[in-house]
């Protein structure tokens, strides 16, 4: 997406086996930040499996009326 010209904010992947869950939560408010800046949500869900966070950042998209798309159809749940 960033060929096309588009600024691309993505979460950052982390690799700690447990994490502080005051950190936890911090991540998860910086990405609804992420998305009060996007025009667009894309949601990377490869074989169609959206875990609960990405729900409720789903959720937090459709209220501010953001469109949200899906790299692959969503599993049925």
């Amino acid at each position: 997406m960033t060929l096309d010209l588009a600024i691309v904010l993505a979460p950052e992947a982390t690799e700690a086996p447990v994490l502080d869950p005051v950190l936890v939560r911090a991540l998860g408010e910086l990405h609804l930040r992420r998305i009060d800046l996007a025009d667009e949500v894309r949601i990377v869900n490869p074989g169609g499996y959206i875990g609960e966070a990405t729900r409720r950042e789903i959720a937090y998209a459709n209220a501010l009326g953001k469109p949200v798309t899906y790299f692959h159809e969503p599993s049925p749940s």
